[in-house]
């Protein structure tokens, strides 16, 4: 009972002072969602099979990571998106994107983060996943080709 009077307390307090809390934050802002925006810009660029401006939003997130500026991401996202931006041609592109993938799908659900803005969905032949923006699947890893190949897993 004391506990729940002490959290009661804390509350009123920071209702009083302005101050804003977020438990389980459904939307991103500020550099989070920057760093997400630079990502879906990579997932749909790779789902057209091209890499305009990939190697320039892979680098925005390497800096966001580097500088700390997105609490809680992976700590190889950094590595993982120097990768991208230094990835020559679109396979490499794409191959690279698998590991940053996987950072931004870590850091969504450890956050639990933006669930209704990005939805995760999952290629059984890339064995790989990725978040993207819509509802109707667009693979980055196979483009084109095979765009609408996998499964939104929420």
């Amino acid at each position: 009972m004391k506990r729940l009077s002490i959290v009661a307390g804390f509350l009123v307090v920071c209702i009083l002072c302005g101050t804003a809390l977020v438990f389980g934050a459904e939307d991103l802002n500020g550099p989070a969602k920057e760093v997400y925006d630079h990502y879906i810009a990579i997932q749909e660029e790779l789902t057209k099979d091209s890499t305009k401006g990939v190697s320039e939003h892979a680098t925005a997130i390497a800096t966001a990571a580097k500088a700390g500026q997105v609490k809680g991401l992976p700590s190889d996202t950094e590595k993982h998106a120097d990768a991208v931006a230094k990835a020559k041609d679109l396979k490499s592109a794409r191959q690279a994107f698998k590991p940053l993938s996987a950072d931004f799908i870590k850091y969504r659900v450890e956050n639990k983060a933006a669930k209704s803005a990005y939805h995760e969905a999952y290629c059984p032949m890339a064995r790989a996943g990725w978040l993207q923006s819509g509802k109707e699947v667009r693979n980055p890893y196979y483009g084109k080709s095979m765009l609408d190949c996998g499964e939104l897993k929420n």
